[in-house]
C-alpha cells in the first residue's frame, strides 16, 4: 500500500521571497524578511510547548512586531496589512507544479497540511496554481495544536483515511520533519537554501535539493515511477 504524500506549504511550496519587496521598504533589508520567519515559528513553538493556541497568522502579525521593535523600525498599520495581504499571494517555486504533477500521474494521492488556516492556505494555494492537486487542504488549526506538535499529523492520517504511518510528511524545515517522525509518519526533505535537518533526529528516507529531486525519490520507492528522467 503506497504512502499519501503530505506537504507542508510555506517555503516547501511557495517562495517566501515575494515578500521581499515589502521588507525593503519598512526595514531598508529584505533579509529582515528570514528574521521575521524565524521570530514567527520561535513564537509558535513557545506557544504549542506551553499549551497556548494562536492561529498562525496572529503569530505572524506578532513576529513583524517584534522585529520591528528590535531594529528600531516604526510599523504601521498599513505595513502589517501588505505583509498579511501578500502572505495569500505568493508564487510556487519554479518546480513545484511539475513536480506534484508528475506524483498525481504516478498514482500517489496528495494532501496539504499548513500551520495557516484553511482559508488561508486554500487562498495561497489557488493563488500558486496548485489547489486542483490536492485531495485535501487541512490546517494545524483544525485541532489548536501548531506543527510540529502531533495532533495535526495525526489529524492528516485520520482526515485521510490511514494509518498515521502510511504518510509521508515532505516539508522544507527540520522541525516539521522531526514532528512529523515523532508523530510516526515517513519524510521527506527538501533543502532549499539555507535549510538544514536537526543532527539529534532521525535522517528522513528522501533528501533531495528541491522538489523535483525529490518526487523522483518518492516515485521510486512507492513504485511510481514513470520513467521519464
Amino acid at each position: 500500500m503506497r504512502r499519501v504524500q503530505l506537504f507542508d506549504v510555506n517555503e516547501t511550496l511557495l517562495d517566501l521571497a515575494a515578500l521581499d519587496p515589502h521588507f525593503q521598504r519598512i526595514f531598508g533589508d529584505p533579509t529582515a524578511r528570514v528574521t521575521w520567519f524565524s521570530q514567527m515559528i520561535t513564537s509558535a513553538l513557545v506557544a504549542t510547548v506551553t499549551g497556548a493556541y494562536a492561529p498562525f497568522g496572529a503569530h505572524a502579525m506578532a513576529a513583524l512586531e517584534m522585529t520591528a521593535t528590535q531594529a528600531g523600525v516604526e510599523l504601521a498599520e498599513d505595513d502589517k496589512a501588505a505583509v498579511a495581504a501578500q502572505l495569500r499571494r505568493l508564487p510556487a517555486h519554479p518546480e513545484v507544479a511539475g513536480a506534484l504533477e508528475r506524483l498525481g500521474a504516478g498514482g500517489l494521492r496528495l494532501a496539504a497540511l499548513t500551520n495557516s488556516t484553511e482559508r488561508v492556505a486554500r487562498a495561497q494555494l489557488e493563488y500558486a496554481g496548485l489547489l486542483e492537486a490536492f485531495e485535501l487542504v487541512l490546517s494545524a488549526d483544525m485541532v489548536g495544536r501548531l506543527k510540529p506538535a502531533p495532533e495535526p499529523y495525526r489529524l492528516a492520517a485520520e482526515r485521510l483515511g490511514v494509518a498515521v504511518g502510511r504518510v509521508r510528511l515532505v516539508a522544507a524545515h527540520g522541525w516539521d520533519v522531526a514532528g512529523a517522525a515523532r508523530a510516526g509518519c515517513a519524510t521527506a526533505f527538501v533543502a532549499r537554501p539555507g535549510k538544514v535537518l536537526d543532527p539529534l533526529v532521525e535522517r528522513p528516507e528522501i533528501i533531495g535539493a528541491n522538489l523535483t529531486e525529490v518526487a523522483q525519490a518518492i516515485l521510486a520507492v512507492e513504485g511510481g515511477d514513470d520513467g521519464r528522467p
